[in-house]
């Protein structure tokens, strides 16, 4: 089964990224042949900047995507997103892509179930 994950919303501010990413680490461990694939769009793009610092006992999104992409998932982030918000000038954590739109709507096609965040 392939799982796309398609982020909308800023990391911080209200939990949607958060519990996209909840469910994409689970479902990856517990469904080891499922392919988890994630795309940040619009505000969501903020979700791949590296070096978040967040306090202690609060959620990360960084090291959520980390967890994800170690587990085998596929980060991809829109261009045009990024662009628009200043994002390609700044650090993307490693493993993180920039895509297009028309690799996204690929994803789309191509994946068994799309959850929308």
């Amino acid at each position: 089964m392939k799982a796309l994950f398609i982020i909308n919303d800023a990391p911080y501010g209200s939990e949607k990224a958060y519990n996209a990413l909840r469910i994409a680490n689970q479902l990856n461990k517990e469904h080891a042949d499922a392919e988890v694939r994630i795309f940040l769009i619009a505000d969501g793009a903020n979700c791949a900047i590296a070096g978040q610092n967040t306090p202690n006992g609060y959620y990360n999104i960084e090291r959520m995507l980390k967890l994800s992409l170690n587990n085998g998932a596929k980060v991809k982030i829109c261009g045009s997103c990024a662009e628009a918000r200043g994002l390609k000038s700044l650090p993307l954590m490693e493993g993180a892509e920039i895509s297009s739109l028309a690799e996204l709507t690929n994803w789309v096609v191509d994946s068994d179930k799309v959850l929308t965040f």
